[in-house]
């Protein structure tokens, strides 16, 4: 059996590094915008003479309804966790076996055997993290480790807090702040949740992905963010401070994956081979801002990626909630309060 399996991986290794050899053509990438290292792409081009385009959307439901028209044209995306498990369900990532890749053996353990692609059938990680917020302690002096100053935020903040327009990560926010559980149907308590949602939106400003811009621009004093996105805008307002809310706070993963209809199959596969390669992990994360599962990928990351507190964690913070697919009938229900919220 092990001789078996030896002689598979060599096989793949092989295919892999004749591949490479005659690589040639293009490869098109549609990933989040503003996440993807120009540098890091420019070192794929020229190493494997390939040309790279990229486009960009702003959310998973974004990315995968342009995947299920078909004929998209793209060969990789860069799914969050849940929206790996989905797309595996609808028959929409090419099984890629990237365990059986040269560059696997640098990939951390623990992100080997996860809930959305379990041994690594489909996808390899590019970078995880978590959804809180962050706010200007010069504006709030405050406690910022709870959930309350973005539902019932203090006069200092009220009309200065932007929310992500994303479904999933501000009902779980609310979720968790009324201390109810996630993936959740019960009617009683999803009502209770819009009055919550409707009651805090009066003092939202806007609802907004562009984080970065918001709070660099002064626009907004808290916006709930991304860790990496945190780091990046406090390069620019020093005195934005990332929470951990006890209330807990999303914990992902996005990963790089080939569609089924990849019409540059190859050189796709070349790409997520790349980037295992703990150099190239490293380039993301430096320009992202966020850890990338990569083992020696440390190497080579900026010295204050070790240590920026939107990274490493405080002892004491609860730990990072990754949320599974939710059933119909329950994004049934979201999208209704989400409907409603939006309007």
């Amino acid at each position: 059996m092990k001789l078996t399996i030896l002689k598979a991986g060599l096989t793949s290794v092989i295919a892999l590094s004749a591949a490479a050899a005659n690589a040639e053509g293009t490869l098109n990438i549609y990933n989040w915008g503003n996440y993807t290292n120009p540098e890091m792409i420019e070192k794929f081009e020229k190493q494997y003479g390939i040309d790279v385009t990229l486009d960009g959307y702003d959310s998973n439901e974004t990315m995968l309804a342009k995947v299920k028209e078909g004929g998209s044209g793209y060969d990789i995306v860069v799914p969050g966790d849940y929206m790996v498990a989905i797309m595996v369900g609808e028959g929409l990532l090419a099984e890629i076996n990237a365990s059986e890749m040269e560059n696997f053996k640098n990939l951390d353990p623990n992100w080997v055997d996860v809930y959305w692609d379990p041994g690594r059938k489909y996808s390899v990680p590019y970078q995880w993290g978590t959804t809180s917020f962050t706010v200007d302690s010069a504006v709030y002096g405050g406690d910022i480790d709870t959930l309350e100053i973005v539902f019932n935020p203090p006069e200092e903040l009220k009309g200065r807090i932007n929310m992500l327009n994303d479904m999933n990560d501000v009902i779980n926010a609310g979720l968790r702040y009324l201390d109810y559980p996630r993936c959740n149907s019960d009617p009683a308590q999803m009502k209770e949740l819009l009055a919550l949602l409707l009651k805090a939106k009066e003092d939202w400003r806007t609802m907004d992905y562009a984080v970065i811009e918001k709070l660099t621009s002064k626009d907004v004093d808290l916006s709930q963010s991304w860790n990496g996105a945190a780091m990046r805008a406090r390069s620019d307002r020093p005195t934005l401070k990332y929470a951990y809310p006890k209330e807990g706070f999303t914990g992902w993963m996005d990963n790089v994956a080939v569609l089924a209809d990849a019409p540059n199959m190859e050189n796709a596969k070349l790409f997520v081979n790349f980037m295992m390669e703990p150099e190239n992990a490293a380039m993301t994360s430096n320009f992202a801002r966020y850890a990338n599962g990569v083992i020696g990928s440390e190497e080579f990351m900026d010295a204050e990626m070790l240590e920026a507190p939107e990274i490493v964690m405080p002892e004491g913070a609860p730990v990072p909630d990754f949320v599974k697919p939710c059933g119909q009938d329950v994004v049934a229900m979201y999208n209704k309060v989400w409907t409603r919220l939006k309007q």
